[in-house]
């Protein structure tokens, strides 16, 4: 009797278990856009992290059911990269 309803626990336990989500938001990008499918369209919902101003990503929005935001992981503060200059001689 212990082992059915330990059995049962653990088979609740495995589909109820969320699935896991690779990273969504590219920190290379500062702006994003978070594009809407909808239900009967399929395919859910998704944040493409490619653009580099909301004025690009509100024209390329146009006409879908889309948003625009910042990015929340673009490193505002972080100092730029030296370039590395090489030695000739």
């Amino acid at each position: 009797m212990r082992f059915a309803f330990s059995l049962i626990v653990a088979a609740g336990a495995l589909l109820t278990a969320a699935p896991s989500h690779a990273q969504t938001f590219d920190p290379r990008y500062p702006v994003c856009m978070h594009v809407y499918s909808g239900a009967n369209g399929g395919g859910g919902e998704w944040y493409d992290c490619s653009f580099t101003s909301l004025p690009q990503c509100r024209a390329t929005a146009t006409g879908r059911s889309a948003i625009c935001d910042l990015n929340p992981y673009y490193p505002v503060n972080a100092a730029p990269q030296r370039l590395r200059q090489r030695r000739t001689g």
